[in-house]
């Protein structure tokens, strides 16, 4: 009996050790899986996110090797601020140089207004081209009211883009862009431009990107030093 009982804890302390053995190599296969996921995550963002930059507004060459986006609302006067104080600067420092070339792709989320708007300069952008697109984009900022508590009321009706339209195109492009516009074929860039805003995790505009990679700086020497980084890694 006493053999039976030494042999029966002897079973006992090799199946514990077993369970022991095995529970530990599953935890060394999580802490692996984790630590394998987190590089991979981290090298996915170091390397940023692949961007479709086709069709797409832009300023500057488009052999320029590193891509500025801007995630904009004409709704939004912090827009407004950046298009009006610090584009001017970006255009002189990065897009005239030839480092970079400028995007404005719409986050539009403030109300109505912001998607009416969109869609308008989308459909300014197909009918009348690139240059055509950057007039009226500057002309919505120049228009957009100082009181506060519009953001809270329709403003860029349709009625309002056409005449912004009319003081820089004349009547048969104006019917081209209407056209277009009221037919409804500018969802479908608005619609891409808000699939990134939900890929990328936009929260707020403006918001800045260079090369699929999100802009976490405070100023302009910030963006300057990350745009050279980025031309340094693409060659």
């Amino acid at each position: 009996m006493a053999n039976n009982n030494k042999n029966k804890k002897t079973e006992s302390k090799s199946s514990s050790k077993f369970i022991f053995w095995i529970i530990g190599l599953i935890a060394v296969g999580i802490l692996a899986l984790i630590v394998f996921g987190n590089q991979s995550k981290d090298q996915k963002e170091s390397k940023g996110i692949n961007i479709d930059y086709s069709n797409q507004p832009f300023l500057g060459e488009e052999s320029a090797p590193v891509s500025i986006i801007e995630f904009g609302d004409y709704k939004c006067p912090n827009c407004k601020e950046f298009a009006q104080g610090v584009v001017p600067t970006i255009q002189k420092e990065l897009v005239d140089t030839g480092k970079a070339k400028f995007y404005f792709m719409n986050d539009s989320f403030i109300n109505v207004d912001s998607t009416r708007s969109a869609k308008f300069a989308e459909s300014v952008f197909h009918e009348l081209g690139n240059e055509a697109f950057w007039k009226f984009h500057d002309l919505l900022f120049e228009k957009q009211p100082e009181d506060p508590q519009y953001e809270k009321i329709d403003v860029f009706t349709e009625k309002f883009l056409i005449d912004t339209l009319k003081e820089m195109a004349n009547d048969q492009e104006v019917e081209k862009v209407v056209k277009h516009f009221q037919s409804e074929k500018s969802k479908e860039a608005l619609d891409k431009d808000m699939n990134y805003v939900e890929k990328l995790g936009v929260t707020g505009t403006p918001t800045i990107f260079v090369n699929g990679k999100k802009f976490e700086g405070q100023n302009m020497d910030d963006l300057i030093s990350m745009v050279e980084e980025a031309s340094k890694e693409k060659k």
